[in-house]
């Protein structure tokens, strides 16, 4: 049974870190490259970063380059995203798919996702 099953979101004031993580199971890790997904009420799901199987291909949104940080472990099957200077606007679930996919997102299936709010 094919499983992500994401946490470390809580509640942060503007400028904390945070660091996501995703954990799979189900499935061998390094056969597929990862996305992180956010969702809010107000803009729905946006991509957030993908990374290939083995780490070293990596892209961002652009909110996200220079914040935060995708990496992951594949001998550990596990997905992270560190977040740097979190800002008000970071607020959503995250969400970790398999796969490289950067929109379309309405109709897929996803796992409970961890939510992320940042207030001061």
């Amino acid at each position: 049974q094919v499983q992500l099953v994401e946490s470390g979101g809580g509640l942060v004031q503007p400028g904390e870190s945070l660091r996501l993580s995703c954990a799979a199971s189900g499935f061998t890790l390094l056969s597929y490259h990862l996305t992180w997904v956010r969702q809010t009420p107000g803009k729905g799901f946006e991509w957030v970063s993908s990374i290939g199987r083995t780490g070293a291909d990596i892209k961002y949104a652009d909110f996200a380059e220079g914040r935060f940080t995708v990496s992951r472990d594949n001998a550990q099957n596990m997905l992270y995203l560190q977040m740097d200077n979190i800002k008000p606007e970071d607020s959503a679930v995250y969400y970790c798919i398999r796969g490289w996919i950067m929109s379309d997102y309405e109709g897929r299936q996803f796992g409970q996702g961890t939510q992320v709010i940042v207030s001061s």
